[in-house]
């Protein structure tokens, strides 16, 4: 017998598609990071070669028990000197492709854990 309700406190993805993602109404087609604690903020890159070592300080300075990083439509792993800001701060890192990531991310919030979602969503060039 339930006695709670499936309720999520946090913010969460309502739906996804290969180059955008559902929060709420709201569609949202560049790339950006949630938590499960609120923050919400655009990550200032179109394809997984933009990345920098200061895209993910700024995941670490969230300070978050763990970072699913959704790497695109295929799993791309981080350069290691990328995720040393995490890693120095305890911070367990995940990678996946970017719809793995947003059911993750939904279930660990969901659980009331303290994650963060980092979702890559490249941009075609036109």
């Amino acid at each position: 017998m339930k006695f709670q309700p499936d309720t999520l406190g946090a913010q969460s993805i309502s739906s996804y598609g290969d180059d955008w993602i559902g929060l709420g109404q709201e569609k949202i087609s560049a790339s950006f990071v949630i938590s499960s604690r609120g923050e919400r903020f655009n990550w200032n890159c179109d394809a997984f070669e933009d990345l920098t070592p200061e895209h993910f300080l700024q995941l670490a300075e969230l300070q978050t028990e763990l970072v699913i990083f959704g790497s695109g439509q295929k799993i791309r792993f981080p350069k290691p000197a990328w995720i040393r800001p995490l890693i120095e701060r305890q911070t367990g890192v995940e990678t996946m492709d970017v719809q793995a990531a947003c059911r993750t991310y939904n279930i660990l919030a969901s659980e009331g854990r303290h994650v963060a979602v980092a979702l890559l969503l490249e941009r075609k060039p036109t």
